[in-house]
């Protein structure tokens, strides 16, 4: 065995961290500054997709149609819950981890800002010519008399043998921390909010009214701590609604404003009174708010089946194709039809407008000449009673849309159908009638305890981060010996030692009076 060997044998294994030693590393990375940074910044970055892509809550007919025009994407953005961004698991793991990350920050920052407020200034250093800021002049003050002159400047100040110590700006840090903890605030705000806080959608046609109640939505995200008695009992009608575009010019057809008429009862047995809904002007009923989000056409049909009788009868919201026209796309769906189902898929032009090609296309949003093309006519079993759910804006499923019978297709249609206008289906099989234009409006209705709470937690913490910039934090010493006083200053904030040289020569002016200073 050689020398080499014995010393190897003899020198000490190094102790691995062990998981207490993980655990404590894990815990100074999360709750360190550097990492509470970094999760904000995620949180933000993570929000918007929730901008860029239609959400379900907020516009389910534009997330209807992407999954018409590029259902590839639709899945992909499904798969990573991109269409409910903010109530996806990958949010939510940003969100807590951010939380907890604050509260990590915070607590220790309280301990060490909690000590340095009961820390008097520190005694006067033996050469004052040393510091960045410095004068001197003959007084013939007492200690006692400089330091209350620096306390009517609202400076903290101590004394002793010969010498005065002052400091201020202790509400920076205050500022700092309070807006951290208006961050958590503003999280804990959106927390209860997701919690005890719902938010549904519901399209509404006019003359059609809405109840308050979880069976009246199209889609309905209540939070864990909601059941059906939460939900304020109100209950509206869509009288009227009436929107506005501009005529002419590079702009024409550009909507310029938009409002819904409603008949309101905040209660049962409560009075009907009448409310303008619009954009950013929403409904408020006892902390529960309707939004208006969106608008379309529903146009009027009649279907005849083949033994004469009225098989459907009613609006039909449609499905907008394109934004700048209204263009829509329309599935009208017969199911009690005899001797067979029978099924149409139509596009309404608002304003119809014939091509130089003998189609015909919609010019403005404005139902100025409302026109309905008819796309295809299919009699057979819509699979309405197979107990698989069906979109109102499908007409049946692929599967299905194969063994259906078509009777009318494109050009066969003939021209589109005016209103009051009717296509005679072949062989008997019935008969589709455009009867009347209607509007329907979509809505978002919420309820959010933690909104008031985010509103006081967002202005403290854009007060607090004003207090942090603004407010710096400088000492201020003098020594008194043989009737001559020196000065001298410098500030704890870095990068602002330009801006406290003026306030040092305010500072001196008043300590010297009338004398004069070096």
């Amino acid at each position: 065995m050689t020398v080499s060997d014995v010393e190897r044998k003899q020198e000490p294994k190094r102790a691995g961290l062990g998981p207490a030693g993980w655990l404590r590393w894990a815990w100074r990375t999360l709750t360190s500054m550097k990492t509470a940074l970094l999760l904000l910044f995620l949180f933000a970055l993570a929000s918007i997709p929730g901008s860029l892509i239609p959400q379900r809550g907020v516009e389910p007919d534009q997330v209807a149609r992407l999954y018409d025009e590029s259902p590839g994407l639709a899945v992909w953005y499904d798969r990573f819950q991109l269409f409910d961004v903010f109530s996806s698991v990958w949010f939510a793991a940003i969100y807590l981890l951010l939380f907890t990350s604050l509260i990590g920050c915070i607590v220790p920052r309280t301990g060490t800002y909690l000590r340095e407020l009961r820390r008097k200034p520190p005694a006067a250093p033996r050469n004052l010519s040393r510091l960045p800021h410095h004068a001197a002049f003959e007084s013939d003050l007492t200690v006692e008399e400089f330091a209350g002159r620096l306390r009517k400047l609202r400076f903290r100040v101590v004394t002793g043998d010969g010498w005065v110590a002052a400091e201020k700006g202790y509400l920076r840090e205050t500022g700092n921390l309070l807006f951290h903890v208006a961050l958590l605030g503003l999280l804990a705000a959106v927390g209860i909010g997701s919690v005890f806080g719902y938010r549904g959608n519901v399209l509404v046609v006019e003359g059609d009214g809405f109840a308050n109640t979880v069976a009246a939505y199209d889609r309905y995200m209540p939070g864990p701590r909601v059941n059906a008695e939460s939900l304020e009992p109100f209950a509206f009608e869509l009288s009227d609604f009436q929107a506005t575009y501009q005529v002419g010019g590079d702009n024409s057809g550009q909507e310029l404003d938009y409002s819904a008429h409603l008949k309101v009862n905040d209660a049962p047995g409560a009075p009907v009174r009448d409310y303008e809904l619009k954009v950013n002007e929403p409904l408020d009923v006892n902390g529960t708010q309707t939004y208006l989000i969106g608008h379309g056409y529903a146009p009027e049909f009649r279907v005849t089946d083949g033994e004469g009788q009225v098989a459907f009868e009613g609006p039909v919201p449609c499905l907008i194709e394109d934004k700048p026209t209204l263009t829509s796309g329309c599935v009208v769906k017969a199911p009690d039809a005899q001797p067979s189902q029978l099924g149409f898929l139509l596009r309404f032009l608002p304003t119809s407008t014939p091509l130089t090609d003998g189609g015909h296309a919609s010019s403005f949003p404005g139902a100025v000449v409302p026109e309905v093309q008819v796309l295809g006519a299919f009699s057979g079993d819509l699979g309405l009673r197979s107990g698989v759910p069906q979109s109102v804006y499908e007409l049946a499923p692929p599967e299905i849309m194969k063994k259906l019978h078509p009777l009318v297709m494109g050009e066969a249609a003939g021209d589109p159908l005016a209103v009051g206008k009717s296509l005679e289906l072949p062989g008997g099989a019935g008969k589709l009638e455009f009867t009347g234009v209607k509007e329907w409006i979509t809505l978002q209705i919420a309820y959010d305890p933690g909104r008031l709470p985010a509103l006081l937690a967002a202005a403290t913490a854009t007060i607090a981060i004003v207090f942090s910039l603004m407010i710096r934090r400088r000492r201020v010493w003098v020594r008194v010996k043989d009737g001559k006083a020196d000065v001298g200053g410098l500030t704890r904030t870095e990068g602002s030692a330009a801006g406290f040289a003026e306030e040092f020569d305010e500072i001196v002016k008043e300590l010297a009076g009338d004398k004069d200073v070096r």
